[in-house]
């Protein structure tokens, strides 16, 4: 915990808010060091005299407000003077120092999507939820979400971003990308993420979402047919996708009773897409370009993983602290 300031001491009547508490228990579980340690050999080191750069760690701090709290750049620089808690979390005193400005950590940002560090910090944080106890089982659940972008040509080159791309679900267009993920079925943890234009269909990248030592995989309707592309990719799995009527072949009742007792299983991805989007709110992308969202979404996956793996993790700091 941070060393608490001359102003808390006066604040007699203070009640800690959800997000202090949030913001306490992900400070507690996240392998910080794990993390910082990959950054470190990207990270700039001047010799000799001149002002040293702002930590690793507390720059990596105001990344992930941003992705929690969907600040931009300038916006969590005011986030930070405006809200204790997230002082408190990042560390800053304002009685000694400033916050980072908007530059700097918009520089910070741009490290992170040039070195691809988003997707090596999803592995490193499925490594540290496997070393503790939270290991890949022998199912996973597949799925999709459109992440919607601009459609508007309002702009100064009159023009929609290159990298989205236009899809119809139901009666409705969409403009933008999807992600896709592979869940395991009894974690609840993202093991596979992957990134396309929305016009993608869901079950092309099938094969991505998949860690080959599958013996059940579930999906909704929009996999089905996939079997040859399931068992290319993990010999031992049992095709559990929905089955899907046609115009020539009406589903039968056995179908229907098929659909329902998978669902129960298949539902469980829904819980992560409600964090992604409800929690996090990434409902749309962040910036221009598939690759910087194909980035940001691999570093929310991580994020997300953490949340999810979160009352084990404390249960387990715990019992350590006993």
């Amino acid at each position: 915990m941070k060393q608490l300031s001359l102003t808390d001491s006066f604040e007699k009547h203070r009640k800690k808010t959800r997000k202090e508490q949030f913001l306490e228990d992900m400070d507690r579980i996240i392998p910080w060091q794990g993390l910082v340690d990959a950054i470190t050999p990207f990270y700039p080191n001047p010799q000799g005299a001149g002002r040293r750069p702002i930590g690793i760690e507390r720059m990596l701090r105001i990344y992930f407000l941003q992705h929690w709290f969907q600040l931009s750049d300038p916006a969590a620089e005011e986030a930070i003077y405006d809200s204790r808690a997230m002082r408190r979390f990042v560390g800053i005193d304002l009685g000694t120092e400033p916050a980072p400005d908007e530059t700097t950590i918009c520089k910070f940002r741009h490290l992170m999507e040039k070195r691809n560090l988003g997707e090596q910090f999803f592995h490193l944080v499925n490594e540290y939820l496997k070393e503790n106890g939270l290991k890949v089982n022998r199912g996973t659940i597949v799925d999709a979400s459109i992440i919607s972008a601009p459609s508007s040509t309002k702009n100064k080159k009159k023009q929609r971003d290159p990298d989205m791309r236009q899809t119809k679900k139901g009666n409705q267009w969409y403009f933008g990308m999807k992600a896709h993920i592979g869940v395991d079925t009894e974690t609840r943890l993202i093991h596979s993420v992957a990134a396309t234009g929305a016009n993608v269909h869901d079950s092309v990248v099938i094969g991505n979402l998949l860690h080959g030592d599958e013996e059940l995989v579930f999906g909704d309707s929009a996999y089905s047919g996939k079997g040859s592309a399931i068992l290319e990719a993990a010999p031992n799995a049992l095709d559990l996708t929905q089955r899907k009527g046609s115009r020539h072949r009406k589903l039968t009742e056995a179908d229907r009773e098929f659909n329902r007792k998978k669902s129960r299983i298949r539902a469980r991805v829904e819980h992560i897409f409600g964090v992604m989007k409800g929690q996090f709110g990434f409902r749309k992308v962040r910036y221009k370009g598939l690759e910087k969202n194909r980035h940001y979404l691999f570093a929310t996956c991580a994020l997300i993983n953490l949340v999810m793996a979160k009352e084990h993790l404390l249960k387990q700091r715990g019992t350590l602290q006993g």
